[in-house]
C-alpha cells in the first residue's frame, strides 16, 4: 500500500469555513432505489454536527461517499479543500471513520492495531501520543490484550482508537454509541468535546437524540434520502418548538369549558390539570388572555409551569411531514 504524505500538517485556525462542501449529492442503486436525492449541504470547520434520521434514512450512505466507500452516482464533494474522487488520497488522510460494524483484527493486539492503523497513513511512531488515546478511552490497561479478548464495549473504543491514530481533521461517527455501555458513552463524549477544542469536526449520526440535543452545534435531519433540514440547534428548537404551560387547578374539572374553546387547551392527570400548547415565536402567545378569562369565569389554579418542546418531539414531527 502506498503511503500518504500530508501536504499541510497545520490545522486550519478559521471556524465556520465549509470544511466539508456536498454539492448535488445524489445515489442510486442498482434496480432503481434512490438513497440519496440531490443533497446540499456545508458542514464547518471545528463544529460537531449531527445527521439524524430513521433507519434506511440514507445517514449511513451519505457518510459513506463522504469517506470513499461508497462511489455516487452524481454530485461534487470536497473534504478539507479536496475533491474526494480526483483528489482522493488527500481526502483520505484529512479524514477518519469509526463505522457500525466491529471489524478489527482478532490476533493483535490493542497496541499492535491502533499503531499499525497510524502507520497506514504515512504517520511516524509516536508512542506518547498512542498512549494518550489508549488512556483518554480507558484502554491503557487493556493495552497488551488481544482483540479477541475484548468485550464489545472495549472493541469499540479500539475502533475508535485507531480512527483517531493518525490524528484526523474530520471524523465521523456512524452510530458510536448504539449498545454500548453508558462508561463508554461518557468517555467518548469527553473526547468528542476535547477534539472539538483543537479544531477538529465531528460528524456523527446517533439514534440517541437526547445526545445530539447536548452535544452537537448544529443538526441536519434526513428522511427518504432527501435532507429536510439543516440547523443550528438552538435556533432549530426556538424555530419549530412549541411551549406547553400546564396549570395546576385547585379543582378538577369534568370537561374544557366553552368559553375557553378559542386556546388549544386539553384536560390531563384526571381533570385536575389544563394543558395549553403555543408556539412561542407568535407575538401574542395568549397566555395572558387565557388567565383572565380563567379567573373571570372562576377557575383557579394552585401552580403553573411551562416546558419546551424537546429535539426528540420535534425530530417525530419532522420525519412525519408528507414528502
Amino acid at each position: 500500500m502506498d503511503q500518504i504524505t500530508p501536504a499541510d500538517e497545520a490545522r486550519p485556525p478559521v471556524r465556520n469555513t465549509p470544511v466539508i462542501s456536498v454539492r448535488g449529492l445524489s445515489k442510486t442503486y442498482d434496480g432503481g432505489f434512490e438513497a440519496l436525492k440531490k443533497i446540499d449541504l456545508d458542514i464547518r470547520q471545528g463544529e460537531i454536527f449531527a445527521l439524524l434520521g430513521p433507519n434506511g434514512a440514507g445517514k449511513t450512505t451519505l457518510i459513506s461517499i463522504i469517506c470513499g466507500i461508497v462511489t455516487p452516482t452524481a454530485g461534487e464533494i470536497t473534504a478539507a479543500g479536496h475533491n474526494i474522487v480526483s483528489d482522493y488520497r488527500a481526502a483520505r488522510y484529512k479524514i477518519a471513520l469509526v463505522p457500525q460494524e466491529l471489524a478489527t483484527d482478532a490476533f493483535e493486539s490493542v497496541w499492535a492495531t491502533v499503531s499499525f492503523s497510524r502507520g497506514l497513513y504515512g504517520r511516524p511512531p509516536d508512542p506518547a501520543l498512542i498512549e494518550q488515546i489508549l488512556r483518554d478511552l480507558s484502554l491503557w490497561d487493556k493495552r497488551k490484550e488481544k482483540i479477541m479478548n475484548l468485550s464489545g464495549g472495549m472493541k469499540r473504543r479500539v475502533m475508535i482508537a485507531k480512527a483517531l491514530a493518525h490524528e484526523p481533521d474530520i471524523l465521523f461517527l456512524d452510530e458510536p454509541t448504539a449498545g454500548v455501555d453508558v462508561e463508554l458513552r461518557r468517555d467518548m463524549w469527553a473526547l468528542v468535546r476535547g477534539l472539538r477544542e483543537r479544531g477538529v469536526t465531528i460528524i456523527l449520526t446517533t439514534h440517541y437524540i437526547e445526545e445530539a440535543e447536548e452535544m452537537a452545534d448544529r443538526i441536519g435531519v434526513i428522511n427518504n434520502g432527501e435532507l429536510i433540514i439543516v440547523e443550528d440547534k438552538a435556533t432549530l428548537i426556538k424555530k419549530l418548538g412549541k411551549k406547553q404551560l400546564t396549570l395546576n387547578l385547585q379543582e378538577p374539572l369534568e370537561a374544557i369549558p366553552t368559553e375557553l374553546s378559542e386556546w388549544s387547551l386539553a384536560l390531563k392527570a384526571g381533570g385536575a390539570e389544563l394543558e395549553y400548547t403555543f408556539d412561542v415565536n407568535d407575538e401574542h402567545t395568549g397566555v395572558p388572555s387565557l388567565l383572565r378569562r380563567m379567573s373571570d369565569i372562576g377557575i383557579g389554579f394552585k401552580d403553573l409551569n411551562t416546558r419546551q418542546s424537546s429535539l426528540e418531539e420535534i425530530f417525530v414531527s419532522l420525519v412525519r411531514r408528507p414528502q
